[in-house]
């Protein structure tokens, strides 16, 4: 039986899957896992009366178990690993918090409106944390093999590239050879291909947190 997903719609465009990096981290684990689903999409600005009586926080995502809505992603991918083993996506624990500190520090760089706050710097440290893992253990960051620490990481670098080069006309650097390669290699998979946001959506999610 397929599991419900409630994931966020698009800015704009209710019928449409939203820009939510979390919602596609659970999507993307879904789909590697092979687990049948099918997605309820919510709009944030104007939450359906059923989702509110299901889940009062309203938040997304969140996936129905055994009649149950759990919000979460954490928790979500979690208990998806365990009710289905295979594939296993765990990550060693060693390699479970690489490129932890990329998704905040992109968010303060991209609102930023002081060139000298230090908010490129350290989202450029970040990349450079990352990139030097990847030269050591890659291609992914447990080596060989998708697991949850790169599904958590793709849609986050995904709005970073799209973002960033949008509003700030910033792209990571060339020399981070292990970053760009890592890049290509997670949005090309076909369970990304199918489970993300236009450009235009994920632009129009950011763009209110960017004007403020």
């Amino acid at each position: 039986m397929a599991l419900e997903v409630a994931v966020k719609a698009a800015v704009g465009a209710p019928t449409v899957l939203g820009d939510c990096p979390f919602s596609q981290r659970v999507l993307l684990t879904l789909e590697e896992k092979n687990i049948p689903y099918s997605t309820h999409l919510i709009n944030l600005s104007d939450k359906p009366k059923w989702y509110l009586e299901v889940n009062p926080a309203g938040k997304v995502p969140a996936v129905k178990f055994d009649a149950k809505w759990v919000s979460d992603s954490d928790v979500i991918v979690g208990i998806l690993e365990e009710k289905y083993p295979q594939p296993s996506l765990i990550t060693p624990p060693e390699s479970a918090k690489v490129g932890s500190g990329i998704f905040d520090a992109f968010v303060n760089f991209l609102k930023s409106k002081d060139q000298n706050d230090g908010t490129e710097q350290k989202l450029l440290a970040e990349l450079k944390n990352l990139d030097e893992h990847l030269k050591n253990h890659g291609p992914f960051v447990a080596g060989e093999k998708v697991t949850a620490v790169d599904l958590s990481l793709a849609p986050k670098l995904y709005h970073l590239v799209v973002a960033l080069d949008h509003f700030k006309n910033w792209t990571i650097p060339q020399d981070l050879a292990n970053v760009h390669n890592y890049t290509k290699l997670l949005f090309s998979r076909e369970s990304f291909e199918k489970t993300k946001a236009a450009k235009e959506y994920v632009i129009a999610g950011w763009a209110p947190k960017v004007n403020a």
